[in-house]
């Protein structure tokens, strides 16, 4: 088990290593250092004082790549690659670009506790009532509630979150006043201000989820351990709750695990739509800037957290089955 951890961490090393590096070219390819400036200034009629100031003062004065030597630099470290590329496995996020913003890593260690605070009750909700739904269709297969069921996920499935998010902010803020149109507080009063979100996300994402997991569900129900179950007098419940639904996590963990990224790098419509302060709203608010040093960093966190879930759900799998072996 240790040395297969290692060995994936060590493969996630490498492919975070490439990304990190293809992100830092592409955005320096179509960006210069003095294009950036000009972003961040207000235009081209800036003066080239102004451009070498602000350079300077975000230390992008410096060669991009490892030729210092032939650019005057004293040490490989005195490049903006090793600055603001390589110094991202140490988590030192630096200054953002944006002449108003200040240190990344300070917004993403306060903004990642609201993300948490809207996508894990999501995530946890999500996992159980699209299972609870696939295995009640399951249960009722061939007959109209299944039917009903089907078109109910696919019509939930094909709206878009966006519809979801104007109707429930004009029916359960503006009509019922049920909560905030948008906003958010710190504390027990952020209760209010993310239970809409929730809500609604969760009926945006149940529909193709619960149909995803129906037909793993609809795939293991017809092998032979089930019939087997079934000869032996056990009932229709435990036979889908015992076996069935055992038999079939593993499938499921792979598409549940996948949205765990979402639950700390936020909801990017729904924090926007609702006004909430999470990372989500933070790469929104950073595109809308040009601030490609936020954007950067939002990308190598995203890459981390990726790896790392998908090595924890390899994990996983020898816990819901043990005939899986990690090799």
């Amino acid at each position: 088990m240790l040395a297969f951890v290692l060995r994936r961490l060590g493969y996630g090393l490498l492919v975070l290593a490439g990304v990190n590096l293809a992100t830092f070219v592409l955005f320096f390819t179509v960006n210069t250092p003095d294009d950036m400036a000009r972003l961040n200034l207000g235009g081209k009629r800036v003066t080239q004082e102004a451009i070498e100031k602000w350079k300077a003062e975000r230390g992008y004065d410096k060669p991009l790549y490892f030729n210092a030597r032939e650019s005057g630099a004293k040490t490989v470290t005195e490049t903006i690659f090793w600055e603001r590329s390589v110094s991202l496995f140490a988590f030192d996020f630096g200054r953002a670009d944006a002449e108003t913003a200040g240190d990344i890593g300070d917004e993403v260690a306060t903004r990642m506790w609201v993300s948490v605070q809207l996508a894990l009750p999501l995530f946890v909700l999500q996992v159980i009532a699209s299972t609870a739904f696939a295995l009640l269709l399951v249960a009722f297969r061939h007959s109209r509630l299944d039917f009903w069921g089907v078109v109910a996920c696919v019509v939930m499935l094909s709206i878009s979150s966006l519809f979801y998010i104007i109707v429930g902010q004009v029916f359960f803020s503006r009509v019922l006043k049920l909560a905030p149109l948008s906003g958010y507080a710190p504390g027990l009063d952020a209760v209010k201000f993310l239970l809409l979100p929730i809500l609604l996300s969760l009926v945006a994402r149940i529909g193709g989820e619960a149909r995803l997991y129906r037909a793993m569900l609809l795939e293991e129900i017809g092998k032979d351990y089930v019939r087997t179950a079934r000869a032996k007098g056990l009932a229709e419940h435990l036979v889908l709750g015992r076996h069935v639904l055992r038999n079939a996590l593993i499938p499921i963990i792979t598409s549940a695990g996948g949205y765990i990224p979402i639950v700390f790098l936020g909801s990017l419509v729904f924090e926007s739509f609702f006004g909430l302060p999470g990372l989500g709203a933070y790469v929104i608010e950073a595109i809308g800037k040009q601030d490609f040093a936020v954007v950067r960093t939002m990308v190598f966190i995203g890459s981390v957290i990726y790896i790392a879930t998908y090595v924890a759900i390899d994990i996983a799998y020898t816990w819901v089955d043990p005939r899986v072996r990690l090799g």
